[in-house]
């Protein structure tokens, strides 16, 4: 099995959510749990930004202890559950004075697909193993329990794998679920995802 090379933190300390939001596809997100190793590619993201974004300012009141993680430095990962059921995987990033986070949305599913079909309940690969929020932490094994993880492993950690997704290979448009942080949050283009990629979430 393959040692953990994380990014440095460095990488995530980058106070242009947006950038960073772009700059995540095409990275690996991993996760060693109990002994099994689980990669997936990133090709979409989500990004939410502590200027100008209603839907974070609600948010830190909806989900105010659990919200913490997002006042630590670019790096950690804040882990946190929907409608009972669905964890989402956000990345802090900036500073631990800015609530700044990137949602990761789908991932194109790499190692241990085994232990995601299991995880997940699927019989064969197909979208819905990792093509969403929800789905794609179940294959990678992830709950809240991890919130405020450290992304530098050996736990959970994202890579570089060498891929640069140019801006034309990038399809920029509303976030998705947002409707109660009214228009101005709904109509910021801030989802960014991998053009011909069939592991994006069906979202349009």
């Amino acid at each position: 099995m393959n040692l953990p090379d994380p990014l440095p933190r460095a990488f995530y300390q980058n106070p242009d959510v947006l950038a960073l939001a772009r700059e995540l596809l095409g990275k690996h997100v991993c996760t060693n749990l109990d002994g099994e190793l689980t990669t997936g590619r990133i090709v979409e993201t989500e990004a939410y930004c502590h200027v100008g974004d209603p839907s974070i300012t609600l948010h830190l009141q909806r989900k105010a202890r659990q919200a913490q993680a997002l006042y630590r430095p670019g790096g950690h990962a804040y882990l946190y559950r929907v409608y009972r059921v669905h964890t989402l995987l956000n990345i802090t990033t900036h500073d631990a004075e800015h609530p700044d986070a990137v949602l990761i949305r789908a991932v194109e599913p790499l190692e241990g697909v085994e232990v995601m079909l299991r995880r997940r309940g699927l019989a064969a690969i197909a979208r819905n193993l990792t093509a969403g929020p929800g789905l794609l932490t179940q294959a990678l094994g992830l709950t809240p329990e991890l919130n405020g993880e450290p992304l530098t492993g050996p736990r959970l950690w994202l890579e570089d794998a060498g891929e640069i997704v140019e801006d034309e290979q990038i399809i920029a448009s509303s976030r998705v679920g947002l409707d109660y942080a009214g228009r101005e949050a709904v109509a910021l283009p801030w989802r960014f995802r991998v053009r011909d990629s069939k592991w994006t979430s069906p979202a349009r």
